[in-house]
């Protein structure tokens, strides 16, 4: 019989807002979160009701602006950008390092509102933390060539990001904007994070970084955030919908921009025979039940070796482990070990379980469908936001899991009998930001990657997002604008010679880093 579990002590949502109180009074009220523009905190904003996808229960919610007000923000945030372009780059970098450091001693904060807000286990919200801060650490001890012969842009860097990401994609680039010469403005995603975004940009704001926080639907805030003159540049990480909307507007306007959007990641085997290895890299590929934008969610197997996948595949799959990721048997025990927890909401987890049981009506073949019997929840709770493992056989071409990313924990797998079948496979969304190809033979790999229409490609391992001096970008549809990380995120917001032409995906041209 299991175990009846509990809450780990200290971690409950009133154990972290009584914390957030406690730490940045100026941005939290009793009630609500504050947007921070013109250098201070707001209380404005209609505050809308949310929810944790842990287990339902209420948090705190995004206070959204209107359009007018939103462009208030952003004529506020120029005028800070005229004045900090001028700081010198010490003077920057000290207090970008300040910042990390304050990040650093609110760690666990920080990461415990990850757990509540979006639903990520223990292990990784630690990880997206410690991320953030190493990552931009490795800008503030490196800057000065980066930053050799170019200037801050004419106006702020607009950001809109998913809510999957919130520390080491969002305050990451915000940081290392900043530290580049340019005030910034981020949107809160709508659909979680905005607590572990305040706090971390309190953080910012108290060592004297000119960062705007502001919440609000994409719709009503685009025209300031992406269209206003007064934006230098446009970062944008989310769907190939709304990014097609943002690639739209920005083109129009010749304003700088990186959009990074989503794309069908595959894993390729052909002529494979090294299964252990995949054995052991299988679980991995499911962290965060596949909610981020390096996911893997699809295998194109050479036919020959579907027995031998299946092999190793299904007992790898089979070891997930999925449930809430603050309970405990004993409430002084550590945070348990998961693979995965809810996925963003429960209309997400309604919208999964339709998709699937929609591609099976029309075709497809489970190969693995996990029940709820192991996983780990307190007793009662609302379980609604979360969704087993399932892997499905040759999806219907009329499915969205056939073409587009599902962006939960959800595999499919397509079977193919040549070279040019795994090709077109692997290259069914118009492009993608990663892919592996597992090859016994590396000539085989050196011939077909090429034809990957991936931005990273690997051989028999995955690729990830890169921290540090590792380049990103994606190919096709994934992505528009700059490509991004090492000195590519520095130069994508920064002027560098007259004539320069970035590294990008753009309109008129695509170069390759």
């Amino acid at each position: 019989m299991a175990p009846t579990l509990t809450l780990k002590t200290g971690t409950s949502w009133p154990d972290a807002w009584r914390r957030c109180l406690a730490v940045a009074p100026e941005a939290f009220r009793d009630d609500r979160v504050l947007n921070l523009w013109n250098g201070a905190w707001q209380e404005d904003g209609r505050v809308l009701p949310a929810v944790s996808p842990v287990d339902g229960s209420p948090i705190a919610g995004p206070p959204r602006l209107d359009g007018t007000t939103a462009h208030r923000a952003v004529c506020a945030a120029l005028d800070q950008h005229r004045v900090w372009r001028h700081v010198p780059l010490e003077e920057r970098r000290a207090r970008v390092a300040a910042t990390l450091d304050a990040l650093a001693e609110h760690r666990g904060l920080l990461a415990l509102l990850l757990v509540w807000e979006i639903g990520k286990p223990w292990r990784l919200a630690q990880a997206d933390v410690d991320r953030a801060i190493d990552g931009v650490r490795w800008y503030v001890d490196g800057i000065e060539p980066m930053l050799d012969g170019r200037t801050p842009l004419d106006g702020p860097v607009s950001n809109i990001a998913s809510w999957n990401y919130p520390m080491s994609v969002l305050v990451h680039a915000v940081l290392v904007q900043a530290l580049a010469g340019n005030a910034v403005i981020a949107k809160t995603p709508t659909d979680g994070g905005v607590a572990c975004l305040t706090l971390a940009c309190a953080l910012a704001a108290r060592e004297g970084i000119p960062v705007t926080l502001v919440s609000g639907s994409g719709g009503e805030l685009s025209q300031a955030l992406v269209r206003a003159p007064e934006i230098g540049c446009v970062s944008f990480v989310g769907g190939r919908d709304t990014g097609a909307a943002v690639a739209t507007a920005v083109a129009d306007l010749g304003k700088r921009h990186v959009l990074e959007q989503e794309g069908l990641n595959t894993w390729g085997i052909w002529n494979h025979s090294d299964w252990d290895t995949l054995t052991a890299v299988i679980p991995k590929l499911f962290d965060y039940g596949k909610q981020r934008c390096t996911a893997y969610p699809r295998f194109v197997v050479q036919r020959h070796l579907f027995d031998a996948f299946l092999a190793a595949y299904l007992p790898a799959v089979r070891t997930l482990r999925v449930g809430h990721p603050l309970a405990v048997e004993h409430p002084d025990d550590p945070y348990p070990e998961l693979d995965f927890g809810p996925v963003i909401n429960a209309a997400k987890a309604k919208e999964l379980r339709d998709q699937v049981a929609e591609a099976i009506e029309r075709g497809a073949v489970p190969l693995h469908r996990a029940t709820p019997d192991g996983a780990r929840f307190l007793p009662g709770q609302d379980t609604s936001a979360y969704v087993q493992p399932v892997t499905l056989l040759n999806p219907p071409s009329s499915s969205p899991l056939h073409h587009a990313e599902p962006f939960g924990p959800v595999d499919t797998i397509v079977l193919v009998d040549t070279e040019a079948e795994l090709l077109a496979a692997m290259n069914a969304s118009n492009g993608a930001l990663v892919a592996t190809l597992s090859t016994d033979d590396r000539a085989t790999y050196d011939r077909l990657a090429p034809h990957i229409r991936a931005f990273k490609v690997g051989h028999g391992t995955p690729r990830s997002r890169g921290d540090r001096d590792e380049l990103f970008g994606g190919l096709g549809a994934s992505w528009r604008g700059a490509f991004v990380g090492g000195d590519l995120l520095v130069r994508a917001v920064t002027r560098g010679p007259e004539g320069e032409r970035l590294p990008g995906n753009f309109p008129e041209y695509q170069l390759l880093p």
